[in-house]
């Protein structure tokens, strides 16, 4: 379904370690506490594994349905597109691919925009796109806009691996998406959009984890 390869990236070559576990200083935190991030880690990375396998297994046709149900969905959270900036994504791993949508909202006056990873460790770029723009292969073998300033888009939609009711994303684990959130001046109004399969109790959210402000599922 994604036009981009699967390719997982190596251990620390890209994406930060899991739960920002790399920006701590373990030395100043309780035994208690290490423990618990420990744990937590620990279980992310298991249900994180478990989750894409589930999504890798849905066939082509499936996948193209619930896509096509998200899409219609974001269509009615949105609502009006025209004069916005929206950050979509390109699939990747069996996501919901969205980019026909995508061509649609600009259709209907919008402006899309990619995130872009810079550097290990950095907030994302957002880059305008439109059908037809050159791409490069980007981090982690996805096609991301060649060129383009960065933009400040005002609605983001996320990618997820899972999600919980308290609207806590689990992601890949890079913690790119939670990093650039809280870098933002100007916090986006963010959707999560995923499978509803994809619904688990609770990612035990960190202090880092940054909730979405809805999440739209094929259901």
């Amino acid at each position: 379904m994604s036009i981009a390869d699967d390719t997982t990236p190596e251990p620390g070559e890209y994406a930060s370690p899991p739960c920002f576990m790399h920006e701590l200083t373990p030395n100043f935190q309780p035994q208690p506490v290490r423990d618990a991030w420990t744990d937590v880690c620990r279980w992310r990375k298991a249900e994180r594994t478990r989750l894409l396998a589930e999504r890798l297994a849905v066939d082509a046709e499936e996948r193209k349905n619930r896509s096509d149900r998200i899409a219609a969905a974001l269509d009615r959270t949105m609502g009006k597109v025209s004069g916005r900036i929206i950050s979509a994504y390109w699939p990747f791993r069996g996501e919901p691919d969205l980019r026909n949508w995508m061509i649609k909202v600009i259709e209907r006056g919008g402006r899309i925009a990619l995130p872009v990873v810079i550097k290990k460790g950095w907030p994302l770029e957002f880059r305008i796109w439109s059908p037809g723009d050159p791409l490069e292969r980007g981090v982690w073998n996805i096609l991301v806009p060649a060129h383009g300033p960065s933009v400040q888009p005002s609605l983001v939609i996320a990618p997820l691996v899972g999600f919980d009711g308290a609207n806590y994303r689990l992601g890949y684990g890079g913690g790119f998406f939670d990093r650039t959130l809280a870098a933002m001046r100007r916090k986006p109004f963010v959707i999560g959009a995923g499978y509803s399969n994809a619904a688990i109790r609770t990612i035990y959210p960190q202090a880092h984890d940054i909730a979405m402000d809805a999440i739209v599922t094929d259901e």
